[in-house]
């Protein structure tokens, strides 16, 4: 019954966001700038965590200077619901016009070796569109984003359909990735594998703490491992935006050498390089995110790590 429900519930949605996706972008940012004053205005949907997480992370900046990094973030916000939806049917002549890849040709020449790469990257611009950079790449050469399935069966379909149907991108869920990278290696195989990498990271899960954004910052090291274990080529991927409906991403090389880099190292520069991101135009990043409701020293407080694991202190 439950099965039968889903089919259903994600057919309606399918059903009602397809015909939105082909609108036109003046439309749907028309939209966008209605739905803007709705979550900003009435709604007020998690102001009280972005106007923290902006304070916190530009201690340096005004009262003012934070209210207009806040009113631009929700405005992209809402721009970013309605770009993601117009990927279910946007032409791949609109794409490559509206979605520029600056270096592409260095992905290649990893492929052209026999080298596999591994991009790393945040929550910054619409990262739904990096779903495009299959665009650089021959039709044999897969994307692989990894992604975490959402809670709602319906809208995680729905994502799933976006993301998949764009040249050569193959959306992979987090706890499929290590044995579709196995496979492709075992079937020769060039990928390209897209790990987002800043999020909060449980308890459970903490093995690192890095500055970012003024904050003494949990983080996940499964991507720096991935990398190391498949012996990957690394880089950063940096979007833009120069204007509205138009972004622009450019690969920063990393290493061609993971394993012989100190532990950690990896991780350490791409949050290094995501700040810098941020630091230039801060309200393309996701402020809504809670991401520094743990804190180091409740870490120390209450848990310890044994052997590489991370226990309560109790046990």
């Amino acid at each position: 019954m439950k099965k039968i429900f889903n089919k259903i519930s994600a057919s309606i949605v399918y059903g009602i966001f397809y015909p939105i996706s082909l609108l036109p972008f003046c439309v749907l940012y028309a939209i966008a700038d209605f739905e803007y004053y709705i979550i900003y205005y009435l709604i007020r949907y998690r102001r009280k965590v972005v106007r923290n997480n902006l304070v916190t992370s530009f201690p340096e900046k005004s009262e003012e200077e934070i209210k207009q990094i806040e009113k631009k973030f929700y405005h992209w916000f809402a721009d970013y619901f309605f770009e993601s939806i117009k990927l279910l049917s946007i032409s791949d002549k609109e794409l490559r016009k509206r979605f520029i890849l600056i270096n592409p040709e260095e992905i290649t020449e990893f492929f052209k070796v026999d080298r596999n790469v591994s991009a790393i990257l945040g929550h910054y611009c619409n990262w739904e569109w990096l779903s495009c950079c299959g665009l650089g790449q021959k039709e044999d050469e897969p994307v692989a984003l990894v992604y975490h399935p959402l809670y709602n069966y319906a809208f995680d379909r729905l994502f799933y359909r976006l993301r998949h149907r764009l040249v050569n991108g193959i959306p992979i869920p987090k706890n499929e990735i290590l044995r579709y990278l196995i496979k492709c290696k075992q079937e020769g195989t060039h990928y390209l594998c897209g790990l987002i990498s800043d999020q909060a990271p449980k308890w459970e899960n903490i093995h690192l703490w890095v500055p970012f954004l003024n904050h003494d910052t949990p983080v996940f090291t499964g991507a720096e491992r991935l990398m190391k274990k498949f012996n990957n080529a690394v880089f950063y991927l940096e979007t833009s935006r120069p204007k509205r409906g138009y972004y622009t991403c450019t690969y920063h090389f990393i290493t061609d050498d993971a394993n012989n880099l100190p532990e950690h190292e990896i991780t350490r520069r791409f949050f290094q390089m995501l700040e810098k991101t941020i630091q230039r135009q801060p309200e393309y990043y996701l402020w809504t995110h809670n991401r520094w409701k743990r804190t180091h020293e409740e870490f120390d407080r209450r848990f310890k790590v044994v052997n590489g694991k991370v226990i309560p202190r109790d046990k």
